[in-house]
């Protein structure tokens, strides 16, 4: 029996992109540009290792629990109970600063746009970051 003929014929994906930029196609939904997946097939082999749930007793370490209240730091030092660690490699991959020096205080993420400056940071954390008047928080 004679081998078969491979076929000469090109799909319409093939036409389309015959001649185009040698840029590759990336899911513009998960990531801003191809650079961003280049960054995300490169670290898509982290492994996670899960925060450490610490409940201290009522009466342990009353100053170090005072201090935590004082600062509204309760959600900071409460592991979330779960996480998808893909969407977490895409902030990771679409975080990395393209050129040199410029930083985007927001971020692309599953096709939105999301700031993470201070501002928004406190807000998510449920405002723990109180400053006094006249102090600015600047991170870098």
């Amino acid at each position: 029996m004679a081998p078969k003929k491979l076929s000469t014929k090109r799909s319409r994906r093939d036409a389309a992109t015959e001649g185009s930029s040698a840029t590759p196609e990336f899911d513009s939904h998960r990531f801003q540009s191809a650079e961003h997946l280049q960054r995300f097939e490169a670290i898509k082999g982290w492994s996670f290792h899960r925060e450490r749930h610490v409940q201290l007793m009522e009466d342990e370490y009353k100053d170090f629990q005072e201090e935590i209240a004082r600062r509204h730091w309760t959600s900071l030092v409460t592991p979330m109970a779960k996480f998808d660690p893909e969407i977490v490699l895409e902030f990771y991959a679409n975080v990395w600063p393209t050129e040199e020096g410029v930083r985007d205080m927001r971020l692309w993420v599953r096709g939105q746009w999301i700031p993470f400056n201070a501002d928004a940071l406190s807000q998510f954390l449920g405002d723990p970051l109180v400053l006094e008047e006249g102090q600015q928080c600047e991170f870098g």
